[in-house]
Order: C-alpha cells, then structure tokens, then sequence
C-alpha cells in the first residue's frame, strides 16, 4: 500500500508521473489534454517549466510557468500575509486581594495600555493562607477593575477561582 503524502512542492517536469495531462497555458488558457511527453516538448519549445498543479485531478492539471519566478512570487505572498496576521498574546497582572489603591491603579494603567496595545489581559489575584477563606474580596476586585476598564476592555471569562488564584480574562474592545 502506497502512502500518499501531501507536500507543499510540486511536481515539475520529469517528477510527473501521469500519462496523459490536462495542460494549461502560461496565460491560463486551456491547451485540452495531451500526453505527457508532448507537454514536456511544449514546454522545452517555450522555455519553460511543465508544472503539476493540480495532482488529484483526472487526468492531472500541468501549466507551462517559470518555476522559479512562480515559487519567489509565493514566497512573497506569504511573507506579506505573515506580516498582516495580527498575533494577539496574553499579558498578566497580578494583585493580592488587600492591594492599596495607588498600586491598584498603577496595575490598572498597565492593563489599560496592554489593551491598548491589542493583547488580551490576564488578571489574576493571589490568595495566601487565611485569605482563601475570602475570595469575595477577590471578586471586588476584579469588578472594580473591569468597571474601570469598561471603555477599553470585554469580559472573555468572568473572575473564578482557581486552586489559590482567581482568574478573570479582559479582551480589548473592537473599535468599529
């Protein structure tokens, strides 16, 4: 049983193993089904490259390109659709429930610009021994922090407690 593998390079002239091709021109024009030591001729006459484009096709598409113009071209389509792609990472902030306000609004600051930046905000707040005890202090903080952040942030996962920590997500709000 032959293991068929799917890759990203493609047949090119001698590497073409169908008797017959449905060849395509350089401008896209179809030249009707012929086989393959003719479309090779074809493409040697015309100095260029028989390429296998459509290999599952029946019988397989070939079209007469410049190889090697055709893979620089890709190769700069996707550098252009790499730079396009807008990663969006994960910033943390962490507090302790019994936070004094200047530090509070300093974390806050930080989370406003992170979102700001277009990164989604982790907030999580810290529980020490008895504190666990109290997570509704927790919980008030994490409102208040969203209520400050209600302009710039949406709430992606409300605040939950998770072992000693409490979690809340913050995603940046979508400016239409």
């Amino acid at each position: 049983m032959e293991v068929i593998s799917i890759s990203k390079e493609l047949r090119i002239n001698d590497e073409i193993r169908a008797r017959e091709v449905r060849l395509v021109s350089g401008e896209g024009e179809q030249l009707g089904i012929v086989p393959l030591k003719d479309a090779l001729a074809i493409a040697v006459e015309k100095d260029c490259d028989l390429v296998e484009i459509a290999p599952a096709a029946k019988p397989p598409v070939c079209k007469l390109m410049d190889y090697g113009k055709y893979k620089y071209e890709q190769a700069k389509r996707d550098k252009e659709a790499r730079k396009k792609q807008n990663i969006v990472s994960i910033k943390e902030v962490k507090m302790r429930p019994n936070i004094e306000d200047h530090d509070f609004n300093t974390k806050a600051r930080n989370a406003q610009r992170f979102l700001a930046d277009g990164d989604k905000v982790k907030v999580t707040v810290m529980f020490r021994g008895r504190e666990l005890s109290h997570p509704e202090q927790g919980r008030q903080l994490c409102v208040r922090l969203a209520a400050l952040l209600r302009e710039e942030a949406n709430i992606e996962r409300e605040a939950r407690v998770e072992g000693r920590y409490m979690i809340m997500i913050l995603t940046p709000r979508q400016t239409a």
